[in-house]
């Protein structure tokens, strides 16, 4: 099962498949490039290009985690919180594609299938969920840690699910014995512990920059608070 990584390389998703969803991924990256340009202004713009060289660099770090199966932190949830939903799909993309074409992270065919998984799904998993969490918890750094943390593994989690919908469509290399009921379940056990581990980073990393300049926090700027409860009052 050394092709269950999250990365998925050339043939491992067959042709018909990979051209659908890297037309999905092209398409989407527009629309991202639209929205997220009304979202830049001097905080965002140097704050996307940090959050990019960081995802850059974690994603980078593939280990092991269980025997024959490797993985890798997305970044997706902290881009989420940081950049927004936007401009975080965005940076998540270009370092995809920066992996596929020069470092030969992932296939070059599977760059529509790895940002569609990893920077569409996987972020917009991590922005609907910190969007929730953000209305019912304090925005304190308590609040903030518990956020980042549930983002990153329900992402990381999601995004391991849309690569086994996309194996049952079109998958090519038989994977010995193992039904795709049990690919999902290794392929969400597998990348549960990979969440833990980068929702420890993720919520550290969000708690440090809000505490310093929490202008710079796209979710603590952008999304609502939740409305008061209203109070109703008797005539005596």
């Amino acid at each position: 099962m050394d092709q269950l990584a999250l990365h998925i390389g050339n043939g491992i998703i067959d042709g018909p498949v990979s051209l659908v969803f890297a037309a999905l991924a092209a398409l989407a990256f527009a629309v991202c490039v639209i929205r997220g340009r009304r979202d830049l202004d001097d905080r965002l713009a140097p704050m996307a290009g940090l959050v990019a060289a960081f995802v850059f660099a974690v994603q980078m770090l593939n280990f092991p985690v269980l025997p024959g199966v490797s993985g890798h932190l997305l970044g997706g949830a902290l881009a989420a919180m940081l950049v927004g939903p936007w401009v975080g799909a965005l940076c998540v993309s270009v370092v995809l594609v920066v992996q596929g074409l020069v470092f030969a992270d992932g296939g070059v065919t599977a760059i529509g299938l790895n940002v569609t998984n990893m920077a569409l799904v996987g972020t917009a998993a991590a922005y609907a969920l910190i969007a929730v969490l953000l209305r019912v918890l304090p925005r304190t750094p308590t609040g903030l840690a518990i956020t980042a943390f549930a983002a990153s593994v329900v992402s990381v989690v999601v995004a391991s699910q849309a690569f086994v919908a996309q194996y049952w469509l079109g998958g090519t290399t038989e994977l010995h014995s193992y039904s795709l009921g049990a690919i999902a379940a290794t392929m969400a056990g597998t990348h549960t512990l990979i969440g833990i581990g980068e929702g420890l980073i993720a919520a550290t990393t969000v708690v440090t920059v809000a505490r310093s300049r929490p202008d710079l926090v796209y979710a603590l700027r952008r999304l609502p608070r939740a409305a008061p409860v209203p109070t109703t009052g008797g005539v005596a």
